[in-house]
């Protein structure tokens, strides 16, 4: 598992530092240099797919890296494991 949330983290793109939610808009806006205020209404409008929209929007916050590297699912998952 180790490897694949190294994998992750080579991605070019990160969790947005200008969040609204989760940084994930914020993120893809900046690695392609986009206006995020763009990219939100994008990802609105997919919310109105609500299984397209809001399952890829889950889907992408559980793994898409944090500015620091750090993975939710990742801490999710290894904490899970500690207890």
């Amino acid at each position: 598992m180790n490897r694949f949330y190294d994998t992750l983290r080579r991605s070019p793109i990160r969790r947005g530092p200008s969040r609204v939610f989760g940084g994930l808009c914020g993120g893809i806006a900046e690695k392609f240099g986009w206006n995020p205020a763009v990219v939100r209404i994008i990802t609105l409008i997919l919310f109105l797919l609500p299984v397209i929209g809001l399952g890829l929007y889950l889907v992408l916050w559980l793994l898409i890296p944090l500015q620091n590297g750090s993975i939710i699912l990742e801490r999710i998952t290894s904490s899970n494991g500690r207890d």
